[in-house]
Order: C-alpha cells, then sequence, then structure tokens
C-alpha cells in the first residue's frame, strides 16, 4: 500500500466518537475509498497524543476506553502510524503502567532512538524502565 496523505485528530475523533452523523459518514467513505485502491493514510504520532488527549478529557474515556479506541486504530489496516512500534510499545506500558500514556510514549521513542536514559523531574514517570528521575 502506497501512503497518498494523512489524517488529523478531528477525523479520529469523528470514527471513534461517532458524535456528528454526517462527519462519521464522510471519515468512513474516506478510508473504505482509500482501502479499495490499496492505499494508506499517514498517521502522526503527534495525532496520537492528541486523540488520547481528547478522549480522555473532553469525552471523559477511562483508560481501558482509550487502549481499546487506540489499538482498534493501530490494526486498521488502511493507516499508517508514525513510530507504530513505539506506539504499540507506549499502549502496553499505559495498560500495566502508573503513568499517563503521553510519558510512555516519550520513553518508547527515546528507546528506539537508542536515547536513554529518559530524564525527568516526573516521580511517576521515573518509575518506567529506562526513565531517571533528574533530582534537585
Amino acid at each position: 500500500m502506497s501512503v497518498v496523505g494523512s489524517l488529523d485528530t478531528n477525523l479520529l475523533v469523528r470514527l471513534i466518537v461517532r458524535d456528528d452523523e454526517a462527519q462519521t459518514v464522510l471519515v468512513a467513505k474516506l478510508l473504505d475509498r482509500h482501502a479499495r485502491r490499496s492505499e494508506s493514510l499517514w498517521v502522526p504520532v503527534t495525532v496520537m497524543l492528541e486523540l488520547e488527549w481528547i478522549l480522555r478529557a473532553r469525552y471523559k474515556f477511562s483508560k481501558a476506553e482509550v487502549i481499546r479506541a487506540l489499538s482498534s486504530l493501530l490494526t486498521t489496516m488502511e493507516l499508517v502510524f508514525e513510530s507504530e512500534g513505539a506506539l504499540e510499545q507506549a499502549l502496553a506500558n499505559y495498560e500495566e503502567g502508573g503513568t499517563d500514556l503521553g510519558e510512555y510514549l516519550h520513553l518508547a521513542l527515546a528507546q528506539y532512538g537508542l536515547a536513554l536514559p529518559f530524564w525527568t523531574f516526573d516521580a511517576k514517570a521515573s518509575k518506567a524502565v529506562g526513565a531517571r528521575l533528574l533530582k534537585t
């Protein structure tokens, strides 16, 4: 599959939340059209971070609901994700861990970039494997 475009967060929100029927149908048609052509749409890692925040903060998704929604997107054949391996690792760590998805994603990206330890002032984040607390 060749990548022919990318998606903004608001399209993925419509696909998951389905709070605007007309926009949900448009997103579904877009994905279907590209799937029929064996084309992929790219999802930047920043879109995934924003999506997690919107689902949690605006739509009050629980941690389990966020994980389920993002994991479902990762299995969508017509979507290609920036740093997909790091996203998958971050989601797995988020499911088991005590800090937020953003911290786990930062850490996974640092690990993929062979740039550990991941220094932080965040005490919860510093408990993750590969992270270190910078003490004052």
